[in-house]
């Protein structure tokens, strides 16, 4: 078994938010989602994964994929390719909902204990898309709201791209901000198209 593997493994048998978990309105089992091979050269960082997320195991399996595969330019089959695209949230697991049923933020122990080491697995990465704030701020170390940094996506590019998330909750956000798809999109579509040849 290499150090990737073993790796991978022990993320998948993670259990630290376990009490945590259970004590959120889902209720809920950890079931972290791992997607990553050392020869992915485009890093999708997302938050955590969702509910939908949770029950298929794979990352992006509801509307949000949908979108942000548009967004990429690429097909279900591209995106799910883990030689080419890894799949790192800040959390593995869905953090469950509160008693709103809005999603809990990322618990941050999940960051502390595996990223760096997971980060250590993905030496070809050449194109990191960071999908909302909590992905930001640990890729950048900065804080801030996303509207402005996802604004100063030129401070970045061609290598790292700050993204809003890309939930339906936030079609009013892309309505109030056509330049992220005049501007923005056609620059990371062309990246991740020549990174994926």
């Amino acid at each position: 078994m290499t150090a990737g593997q073993q790796l991978k493994a022990e993320i998948r048998g993670c259990r630290i938010c376990a009490d945590r978990f259970a004590a959120t309105a889902t209720a809920h089992e950890p079931r972290p989602v791992v997607w990553f091979r050392p020869s992915a050269r485009i890093l999708i960082a997302g938050q955590a994964p969702g509910a939908r997320v949770h029950e298929s195991g794979r990352p992006f399996t509801d509307p949000s994929g949908d979108r942000l595969r548009a967004w990429l330019g690429l097909s279900e089959a591209e995106f799910y390719d883990k030689d080419r695209v890894a799949v790192v949230p800040m959390a593995f697991c869905f953090p469950g909902y509160n008693g709103k049923k809005a999603d809990l933020p990322p618990p941050a122990v999940c960051g502390r204990t595996w990223h760096t080491e997971v980060m250590a697995q993905l030496p070809q990465v050449r194109l990191r898309v960071l999908v909302g704030a909590h992905a930001q701020r640990y890729h950048l170390g900065v804080k801030g709201p996303v509207t402005a940094l996802v604004q100063g996506w030129r401070e970045h590019a061609p290598q790292v791209f700050p993204l809003p998330h890309p939930s339906w909750r936030n079609t009013g956000w892309l309505k109030k901000n056509p330049w992220f798809e005049t501007e923005l999109l056609p620059v990371l579509q062309a990246g991740v198209k020549e990174l994926m040849q």
